[in-house]
């Protein structure tokens, strides 16, 4: 059977750190990239009577998460003993949240343009929400390190404040599952919660994914699928398990529950091991931590909502007239919004013209940088100045682009002053209109065909007027002039 006659069924299982300055149950300092078991304490690394204490920054901030995803927290909310062996949790159990965690509940939308770009003329369902059934807080484990003959734990890592967000199982496909992961970042981000960062470990991912016959009811055999460290790995990883399993259905074969792991390099799935359900890890209430009554956290940290990225892409569209894409890309990071914004009330040009710097000029030397908005060395201010000479007609968008070359390597100047520089003054009006005349004059074959309706024809009489001007005429006066002359 064809794999698209095969019901697919996803649900996702994100592990995103918190950020906060101190581990979940102790003092030790967070970090990323120090020295190997530099910031560890007894209760780190599970020695005998040690004892947790709680984090309450942790504790809001899951609070928060739960508010920025219409969640609902309980009244109660309780701590739990999740049970197992392995070397990177060595107390041989998790303090985790099993019945009553601190959210139940919510969604996530599937923001449009978080979809590959290769998929989004093709969306099968615009504006779908995706449920969540909990949000619960953990500690998270130490990191282990596999070689060819031994393995080495830093246990930095361990303790430190874990949320999982645990979805419903309504994704269909591999590009819903990337477009969830992407704006579910994005919002997390937002909210202050966490840097979101996959590489740094800061967000981790495991995927559940089954496939069934349209005649079954019931959810196909759940797979689980790790070791995925890239948001474009899950898209991978289930398109190549999705076909695997519809194979073996097609040939008969029993598919068994069961934990398998990514492997990027081959671009294949394998094997890991048998799945472990609830009752193998025995959860029990942690004896040593008193539940928590959330009213007056939910009530504390309310305030603290920021404007989500989709409600602030529709101020975007309402208050500076920017098209849905643009407000969209702007409004998906928050430097690049307030960036935005900042040089959009800094400019007399129309903000589109701004939007339109900021997302293609910007954005470009930012990603070469490898920087965010908030550490480009070009201030709003600086690009609004240039945005504004293209719109007074002092200088064309590609000497404007010149001026940005320079303010980039040389942020405190002034763009008036580099244009002047550089040799960017506005020609002549007279002369213009001469050197217009005389490309009209020579070109009396376009004038025709332009006059019987082929209007493009008029961007080759312009870029012959910008030539002879040595590009000091501006495109736009240039452009006016023309269609005064040739279709009025």
């Amino acid at each position: 059977m064809p794999r698209e006659d095969y019901i697919v069924t996803i649900g996702l299982e994100v592990h995103c750190q918190i950020n906060t300055e101190s581990k979940m149950f102790c003092g030790c300092r967070t970090s990323f990239g120090e020295d190997p078991n530099s910031n560890i304490c007894p209760t780190c690394l599970g020695l005998p009577g040690a004892l947790p204490v709680l984090n309450k920054k942790a504790i809001e901030q899951t609070v928060l998460s739960g508010l920025l995803l219409d969640c609902k927290t309980p009244e109660i909310s309780k701590w739990d003993r999740k049970n197992y062996f392995y070397p990177d949790m060595p107390k041989n159990y998790q303090i985790s949240q099993f019945d009553l965690p601190l959210c139940i509940g919510g969604s996530v939308p599937l923001y449009h343009h978080n979809y590959p770009k290769d998929y989004q003329k093709s969306i099968a369902n615009p504006g779908k929400k995706i449920g969540l059934t909990r949000i619960h807080l953990e500690e998270d484990v130490a990191k282990s390190t596999h070689l060819p003959n031994a393995s080495v734990i830093d246990f930095n890592r361990a303790g430190t404040p874990l949320m999982e967000l645990v979805s419903e199982p309504e994704l269909e496909t591999p590009e819903e599952a990337f477009c969830y992961l992407k704006t579910l970042q994005q919002i997390l981000i937002c909210g202050g919660i966490s840097d979101a960062d996959m590489e740094k470990g800061q967000l981790r991912c495991d995927v559940n994914v089954s496939v069934r016959p349209p005649s079954q009811k019931e959810l196909g055999v759940k797979i689980e699928l790790k070791n995925m460290n890239s948001i474009s790995a899950v898209r991978r990883a289930l398109h190549h398990e999705i076909q695997r399993q519809c194979d073996e259905l097609d040939a008969n074969n029993e598919l068994t529950q069961a934990t398998w792991r990514w492997n990027d390099g081959l671009g294949v799935t394998e094997f890991m091991r048998g799945k472990e359900d609830a009752h193998d890890y025995r959860y029990f209430p942690d004896p040593d931590l008193l539940p928590v009554r959330s009213g007056k956290i939910v009530d504390r940290m309310r305030p603290h909502v920021p404007e989500l990225p989709h409600d602030k892409a529709a101020r975007f569209e309402t208050d500076y007239q920017v098209t849905l894409y643009d407000a969209n890309v702007l409004a998906s990071d928050q430097s690049l919004a307030n960036y935005f914004e900042a040089a959009a009330k800094s400019s007399s040009a129309k903000p589109k013209k701004t939007a339109n710097w900021v997302i293609n000029t910007l954005n470009q030397h930012l990603n070469e940088a490898n920087l965010s908005a908030s550490e480009s060395p070009v201030a709003p201010e600086k690009l609004a100045g240039t945005v504004d000479l293209v719109e007074a007609g002092t200088v064309s968008n590609n000497q404007a682009k010149e001026i940005f070359e320079v303010l980039w390597k040389s942020p405190a100047r002034d763009p008036a002053e580099i244009a002047k520089e550089l040799g960017f003054e506005p020609a002549d009006s007279g002369a213009i209109e001469a050197i217009i005349d005389e490309i009209l004059a020579a070109n009396p074959e376009k004038i025709v065909e332009i006059k019987g309706g082929n209007e493009k024809l008029i961007n080759f009489l312009i870029g012959q007027v910008m030539k002879v001007s040595q590009g000091k005429a501006n495109p736009k006066q240039v452009t006016d002039s023309l269609r005064a002359k040739l279709l009025s």
